[in-house]
């Protein structure tokens, strides 16, 4: 069977691609909370300051990560390129000539 040619070059719907997005920010979010949890409940010392550098900076990353999927995949997209058809203007000047005879 023949490869069809694609009529756009999107790959994903919208839809699925902000669902995906959702899903990878919703799941740092999660981690973000865990480290705020954590450093409260975890007594004071390097772990907690570990915990706090994550709570403060993760939102940050998930925005980038949840984000680069999607980038780097129109950069990735194969161009559509519709065939072209050429004719030559030789044969239209024989036809209107004889037209005028």
């Amino acid at each position: 069977m023949a490869k069809r040619q694609s009529v756009t070059s999107v790959e994903i719907a919208p839809e699925e691609e902000r669902k995906s997005r959702f899903i990878k920010y919703t799941i740092a979010m999660v981690v973000r909370v865990i480290c705020i949890i954590l450093a409260v409940v975890v007594p004071l010392g390097w772990i907690t300051i570990l915990f706090a550098i994550g709570a403060i900076f993760l939102p940050y990353f998930a925005v980038i990560i949840a984000n680069t999927e999607s980038r780097t995949s129109e950069t990735k997209k194969a161009k559509v390129q519709a065939p072209t058809i050429s004719i030559s203007a030789d044969s239209f000047r024989d036809s209107s000539e004889t037209k005028k005879d």
